[in-house]
């Protein structure tokens, strides 16, 4: 077992220890409340006797588990920098769900997660996790494969369209003309869709890139007003890879884009 599963772990066993001595000394309490009760001597006597062992029994396993956790908080971080995304690899195998390391980040399609050592937590797309105990984050990941997202691709397509249209109608030299419509750079609608302050930070190129990915595979590829969306690769110049969006499909592979088009010629 990996050092940070079998230290949560060990402080789980631990504390239910705890919660079973604390339902032992109110056993205990009742039994003498009865004995009081019916007004029995010996069972008050008696009560008392084991009220004591219980309650000692419970101090005991209380200290036990104000000194369980076996790392101070130095240690603590750099087991998130260092070991973390081994642990959180291998709970995930374990589960048989496929796990992908891009750009720093864990994928885990569609969730992309983020480790955050210093506050002890993880970020899985856009919300912090403190429960970061390897086999629950995989369990967690696994059922969010078996949940909607609550994406909408429909409205991510027409939010694409609607920056696109606006490129056009401005001239924009990030255009490439390919026949009847034009190419834009996807790091040109990235900027603007992301222009507000802190938006990156919320919404960043990972987050970016599976967008386009789940649209490009899941579709739709058609805006309600008839325009076909296209993502073609860029030819006959140069690009810088700061200029590509990657991301790594569920099947492992990765894939870039680089321009997005709209075609309104079947409208």
């Amino acid at each position: 077992m990996t050092e940070l599963e079998k230290a949560f772990g060990d402080a789980e066993d631990i504390a239910n220890g705890v919660a079973r001595s604390a339902a032992s000394v109110a056993s205990q309490a009742k039994a003498m409340a009865k004995a009081a009760k019916t007004g029995s001597i010996a069972g008050i006597k008696r009560g008392q006797g084991k009220l004591v062992e219980a309650l000692a029994a419970l101090e005991e396993d209380v200290q036990t588990a104000k000194s369980c956790w076996p790392y101070a908080e130095d240690d603590e971080q750099a087991l998130l920098e260092q070991g973390f995304r081994q642990e959180l690899e291998a709970a995930a195998e374990s589960l048989g769900l496929k796990m992908y390391e891009q750009d720093g980040r864990l994928v885990s399609y569609p969730s992309i997660l983020r480790i955050l050592p210093p506050e002890r937590a993880v970020q899985i797309d856009r919300k912090k996790v403190s429960t970061i105990r390897p086999s629950f984050l995989a369990d967690l990941l696994l059922k969010n494969q078996k949940k909607s997202s609550g994406f909408s691709s429909q409205r991510f397509l027409e939010a694409l369209y609607s920056v696109y249209s606006n490129i056009v109608g401005a001239s924009s030299p990030s255009m490439v003309s390919t026949g009847s419509s034009r190419v834009v750079a996807l790091i040109r609608i990235y900027k603007l869709m992301t222009a507000l302050p802190g938006a990156t930070r919320d919404y960043d190129r990972s987050d970016f890139a599976r967008d386009i990915y789940a649209l490009d595979a899941h579709g739709p590829h058609q805006t309600r007003n008839g325009a076909t969306v296209a993502f073609p690769a860029a030819t006959g110049t140069r690009i810088r890879s700061s200029d590509l969006f990657s991301f790594v499909g569920p099947d492992g592979n990765r894939v870039e884009y680089y321009g997005i088009r709209f075609s309104e010629h079947d409208k």
